[in-house]
């Protein structure tokens, strides 16, 4: 089977380790990193690479960047999406509410990796093609380096865009009343070395439903996770509370379990202990890549070539070849 997967070259993770291990794990897979001119202009680029001679095209970009290509996405059979971000489909808040779910139902035959267990069961109701494959770390470049810990707790992240307000609000009053570190790191070794520094990691992904890369790249650091609590995703993904992982689901509670882990170094260092050895089990990107690897090459839906209008638009707009034309 012949893929070609189509990724952004602008992403602020590094997930080059991870598109690796999906290339090795399928028959022949060819990776194109598309500037963000290129991902909203798919037409020309797939008609520039011949696109039909791929059985899988698998596209990771941004939803906004999709959803206006419709047309050209129809003709494209053997389509993939892989998707981190679609738990925006269902935050009633989010400006991207239903519209993941939207761009799917129109194109019937594609298939949509998605990071959210609940997220995939949603989708899977209103009849879409949806398959959970989890997040992870990249475990060649994040690791529990064996040093002391001088920081006691703290979060390392973004705050800034719409969907983080609550998170910004909560992590804030938190580092006020337990003087929690919260800043940024640059990517790579800086963010490595931090996390080690780290013994007890905040999460706040309130209101997505799912746990962010985060979560899997602090428990792979030896850290302990104190994450707010995704209710039924969280037995879904294996976490399982005061084992290896410390949930909350309100401020008072998160003070509180952050004092029993300083009262209680034992028990603080064996959740972290047993939160490494499952991050490293289930999370690594060798075990999500093959994941993803099996999830595009399974077989797919039935795809139909869409009507005369179509594809003589995205022929004279693109050149691009619809197969069966």
């Amino acid at each position: 089977m012949r893929v070609m997967l189509l990724v952004m070259d602008e992403q602020r993770v590094l997930l080059d380790r991870l598109y690796d291990i999906v290339r090795q794990h399928c028959d022949e897979c060819v990776i194109q990193r598309l500037s963000k001119a290129q991902q909203m202009n798919l037409g020309a680029f797939l008609a520039s690479v011949h696109h039909q001679d791929y059985d899988r095209v698998v596209i990771f970009s941004r939803v906004k960047r999709l959803a206006r290509q419709r047309r050209v996405l129809q003709c494209v059979p053997g389509l993939v999406f892989l998707e981190h971000d679609a738990y925006q489909n269902y935050m009633p808040d989010s400006k991207y509410l239903h519209t993941y779910s939207r761009l799917y139902s129109q194109l019937p035959a594609c298939r949509a990796l998605l990071s959210g267990a609940v997220v995939v069961q949603r989708m899977q109701a209103e009849g879409i093609d949806a398959v959970f494959v989890s997040k992870g770390y990249d475990e060649q470049m994040l690791h529990d380096l064996g040093r002391e810990r001088d920081i006691p707790v703290g979060f390392l992240g973004s705050l800034k865009s719409k969907e983080y307000a609550q998170r910004k609000a909560l992590l804030e009053s938190l580092a006020s009343k337990s003087g929690m570190l919260v800043t940024r790191t640059q990517s790579g070794d800086e963010y490595l070395q931090t996390l080690n520094r780290i013994k007890v990691f905040v999460s706040a992904d309130i209101g997505m439903g799912e746990f962010m890369i985060k979560n899997f790249e602090a428990m792979a650091c030896g850290c302990v996770l104190l994450a707010w609590s995704q209710g039924e995703e969280d037995h879904l993904l294996g976490f399982e509370d005061m084992h290896n992982v410390v949930f909350y689901r309100s401020e008072a509670e998160a003070l509180e379990k952050l004092a029993l882990l300083q009262s209680d170094p034992l028990l603080a260092e064996r959740i972290a202990a047993n939160g490494e050895a499952f991050a490293r089990e289930h999370y690594s990107f060798a075990r999500v890549g093959r994941d993803l690897a099996t999830a595009i090459q399974a077989p797919m839906r039935a795809w139909q070539a869409p009507g005369w209008l179509t594809r003589q638009w995205v022929r004279w707009r693109y050149g691009l070849q619809v197969p069966g034309q």
